[in-house]
């Protein structure tokens, strides 16, 4: 019997087949407002990769550590985050609840290893933000002079100067007071104005993409050079560091999860929407910079490296059409902080609701005239603004942020996939499959589970400690900093000190954390527990 065909009693409020999949049958009650479309599901996941912030943001930095090959970098990781995605969207069509990672580790491994990961997942996601909203350097200045605060019309305006790094922090926490603003506003406010940032982004990509194609300089076999590459030795570890951009680029597309509880029909909209947003982005961003390759007027005179795509942009399409063009891409740097910002405020409700945070009262209450849980949307954008703030003078403020915040990004995915890779062990591959809010299979690997996954595992430990890697040219540019040189280290290090001092003190004050799902057993379940699971063992 599917569970469309049981009775409401047996069902239980808001299960499958009720048409709008309540968090009631894990014991939540619909606080947040459901005003989440497909398309703004969808968008929530692009948005927050955000191919026009990124691939412009962090171009140079590819190009200058790896030169015209740094592009494989590219396909490689886009492979292995689509397996990664492919074990988020099982789980999305199974749980569709806010704060997914947490949701998902805790489910899968116990509330314990769930806490950690939801921990190291929200520090990297405030980072995100802050890292998403100084993306505005890259862009402002060089539509109008008059946005470079620091220093006037003259100033350098390039992020690693002293200039650009602290006008790059002012123009983020304008942007941050922004988007706050919109997240504060309503869920419907958020997804329409993501909605319309998706769609700009779009529209930006198409235009940008056949633009520097139509201009060509030389040929796309240019990728199979490391012209542009001015170091020295084996090229493999200036690969390795110029993947950074790659990996930074294609994290955020699990936000579908995020707000799966605002999302009609999360169960059967998620999964396609994580998917989506990835292979959309992926293709776009290789295009984007293949593209660039080609128009670009110069691989050798160093202004790629230190301009990157809006250089291209300027110097081939003249000031004004080029100033146009870099118009969508501040839309985009928009709708991808206002993405990052609400993923995260999910993330900390979710958890807070758990009582697992410091002052959970205050971060779990919802307005009830929104829809929003108001006081994480402002605690994610002052967290943020501090980030910038801490690092006002540091030059490398781009390249470090970047780094840390995806390898903390990196750590977290693991958390969820490593465990569900045991459970898929423990359980013989069998991974049950239910039905969506239409009465349709959910999504699944099937037998291709255990081994995807596996990859997917090895794949993301290889980033993170590439990412992690003390490099000099990441974290460090003036050289003579060891402290700056190990800060990725040094910052997880103290995050985990942190979260595990607070963990112990709530454990041994306040008792375990459950899940509702997990304590409230006289709910009933929308379909069979997973063999193995937490869920399952309740």
């Amino acid at each position: 019997m599917s569970a469309s065909e049981l009775s409401p009693e047996r069902r239980g409020p808001g299960a499958v087949g009720d048409g709008v999949d309540a968090p009631g049958s894990f014991g939540y009650e619909q606080e947040l407002h459901r005003g989440v479309g497909t398309f703004s599901s969808f968008a929530a996941g692009f948005s927050f990769v955000s191919i026009l912030t990124t691939v412009i943001q962090l171009f140079g930095l590819g190009f200058a550590l790896g030169g015209a090959s740094f592009f494989w970098a590219w396909p490689v990781v886009f492979v292995g985050q689509l397996l990664v995605a492919l074990c988020f969207a099982e789980l999305a069509a199974r749980y569709p609840v806010s704060g997914a990672i947490f949701q998902w580790a805790s489910r899968l491994a116990g509330t314990t290893w769930g806490w950690f990961t939801g921990w190291i997942m929200i520090v990297g996601q405030i980072l995100v933000v802050a890292v998403a909203a100084i993306a505005m350097q890259a862009v402002l200045p060089s539509i109008w002079s008059g946005f470079q605060l620091i220093g006037g019309a003259g100033a350098d305006t390039s992020p690693t100067s002293p200039t650009g790094a602290q006008n790059a922090v002012l123009l983020g926490i304008i942007l941050l007071v922004i988007t706050t603003v919109v997240n504060v506003l309503g869920i419907k406010h958020t997804a329409r104005a993501s909605s319309f940032g998706v769609a700009v982004e779009i529209v930006g990509v198409i235009l940008l993409v056949a633009i520097l194609f139509f201009l060509p300089e030389r040929g796309p076999q240019v990728v199979f050079t490391t012209t542009g590459w001015a170091g020295g030795g084996s090229y493999i570890w200036a690969f390795l560091a110029s993947s950074l951009m790659a990996a930074y680029v294609m994290i955020g597309f699990d936000s579908a999860g995020e707000l799966a509880e605002e999302t009609h029909k999360p169960r059967r909209t998620a999964p396609k929407t994580i998917i989506r947003a990835l292979t959309v982005s992926g293709l776009g961003g290789a295009l984007l910079i293949i593209g660039a390759l080609v128009a670009a007027p110069s691989l050798t005179d160093g202004k790629l490296a230190s301009g990157g795509i809006a250089w291209i942009i300027t110097s081939r399409l003249g000031d004004v059409l080029g100033r146009l063009l870099l118009c969508f891409v501040a839309v985009a740097v928009f709708a991808c902080t206002l993405a990052c910002q609400t993923a995260g405020a999910r993330m900390m409700y979710s958890m807070s609701r758990e009582k697992a945070l410091p002052f959970h009262r205050y971060l779990s209450r919802v307005s009830p005239r929104t829809g929003t849980p108001i006081i994480t949307s402002v605690v994610v954008g002052v967290g943020a603004a501090i980030a910038l703030l801490v690092n006002w003078d540091q030059g490398a403020i781009f390249t470090a942020l970047s780094s840390l915040c995806i390898a903390m990004i990196y750590l977290a995915y693991l958390g969820v996939t490593i465990p569900l890779l045991v459970v898929r062990i423990r359980s013989a591959g069998r991974f049950p499959r239910g039905v969506d809010e239409d009465g349709d299979p959910q999504f699944s690997m099937g037998r291709w589970g255990i081994p995807l996954n596996a990859v997917a595992i090895v794949f993301q430990l290889v980033i993170a400690v590439n990412l992690l890697w003390p490099r000099a040219e990441i974290y460090d540019l003036t050289g003579h900093s060891w402290w700056l040189r190990w800060s990725a280290l040094l910052f997880v290090g103290v995050a985990l000190v942190i979260g595990t001092a607070y963990f112990v003190y709530k454990h041994r004050v306040h008792g375990r954390i459950e899940l509702r799902h997990v304590s409230h057993t006289h709910i009933a379940e929308p379909m069979d527990p997973i063999p193995g699971t937490v869920a399952e063992t309740a």
